[in-house]
């Protein structure tokens, strides 16, 4: 791959449908899908019909993803309305999930209900998944294993999930919690090769735990269908621009990483136990707390994400992305992230009316300057 010529990337974004007075879950997905389809973007259903997703096209440049995410959230929106729901961006829902999940109709989700009983609640989760395209998957391997040590930074920066039940979990990423249930999910093994991948994954077939290859839940895999690799570590965030500011990071990292294993150089050793420690407490703390550094020591969060930022500047600078990175980050820094808004909409009267209102509203109107 040319040094001048980062790789394409695209979004994906998974939406929760939330009732207005209520703001618990509220079955209308199949309404919304079928008031914006036909309107030239892709969206689909999830397990549940609560949830919805958005893929953007594959995209060459920021402006091309930020006019495709920003659209998205508002034929959404709009589209939600109109059947008596409101669209918004989170983890995880607020208020927790009905008795007795709505699913959508389809074999494969019938056939996950009855594998994994209750963790089926797992799946109503919603992320914010990041792809890159890759020329191989020896390539996408040894981009996986160079970008491990940067999983937790990433999830720091984009936790957006603090309540469930409408009392706040003590994580910032009440999903990633959740999601880390599933016995295929978690941080992807260090591959080494082609053949280590290929013995992961059917392990994880022979055992059950997945279904099938697009249940290898790890939160950095080769996608099953396309030629990229998929960044899955990330809770669907607030608005827009974090999910720009998301994308715009990991391909500056994988570029990196593209670069580094070209060179020949080796992927940092970081065991698994150390990473799945650094996971959590960033699921715990998020951007406004800690995070276990590779060496195993409590930092400052912020010190993890400006670590990544110096790896990634040279290719956010090769892009032409730096300065676009630099202003989406500082309004972050600004604001707080996405589960410090919320507690903070929560801590003014105490009411998770106002948590839904935030999220709803920033979800269509994007994050403030």
């Amino acid at each position: 791959m040319r040094r001048g010529r980062p790789p394409t990337f695209g979004v994906e974004e998974e939406f929760l449908l939330l009732a207005p007075g209520t703001g618990r879950p509220t079955p209308h997905a199949p309404h919304v899908l079928r008031e914006v389809a036909g309107n030239g973007r892709t969206y689909t259903a999830e397990l549940a019909t609560f949830q919805l997703e958005f893929n953007t096209p594959v995209c060459r440049t920021a402006d091309e993803a930020h006019r495709e995410l920003t659209a998205a959230r508002q034929e959404l929106a709009v589209a939600a309305d109109r059947h008596g729901a409101l669209l918004a961006s989170t983890g995880f829902s607020p208020l927790g999930l009905p008795d007795s999940l709505p699913l959508t109709d389809s074999p494969r989700y019938r056939d996950i209900r009855d594998r994994f009983g209750q963790l089926l609640d797992s799946h109503t989760a919603a992320g914010c998944h990041v792809h890159v395209g890759m020329p191989d998957l020896a390539t996408a391997l040894a981009v996986s294993d160079h970008l491990r040590p940067h999983l937790p930074a990433l999830l720091a920066l984009t936790a957006n999930s603090p309540f469930c039940g409408g009392r706040d979990t003590g994580h910032a990423s009440w999903r990633s919690v959740v999601w880390s249930r599933l016995p295929s999910a978690g941080p992807p093994p260090l591959h080494r090769d082609q053949d280590s991948y290929q013995r992961s994954v059917q392990l994880l077939l022979n055992s059950g735990a997945a279904l099938d290859r697009a249940m290898v839940y790890w939160l950095v895999r080769p996608a099953v269908h396309l030629s990229t690799l998929e960044f899955r570590v990330a809770d669907a965030v607030g608005t827009a621009e974090e999910s720009l500011l998301l994308a715009l990071l990991v391909r500056a990292l994988a570029t990196t990483a593209l670069h580094d294993a070209a060179a020949g150089r080796p992927a940092p050793e970081l065991p698994d136990q150390r990473l799945r420690l650094a996971l959590w407490r960033a699921a715990h703390d998020g951007l406004e707390g800690c995070g276990l550094n590779s060496d195993g020591d409590l930092v400052p969060a912020r010190t993890l994400l400006e670590k990544l930022l110096a790896e990634a500047q040279p290719a956010l600078e090769t892009s032409g992305d730096a300065d676009r990175v630099d202003e989406l980050l500082g309004r972050v820094l600004r604001c707080g992230s996405g589960a410090h808004r919320q507690r903070r909409a929560h801590e003014r009267r105490h009411e998770m009316t106002d948590v839904i209102t935030l999220l709803t509203e920033q979800t269509r109107a994007g994050l403030p300057d």
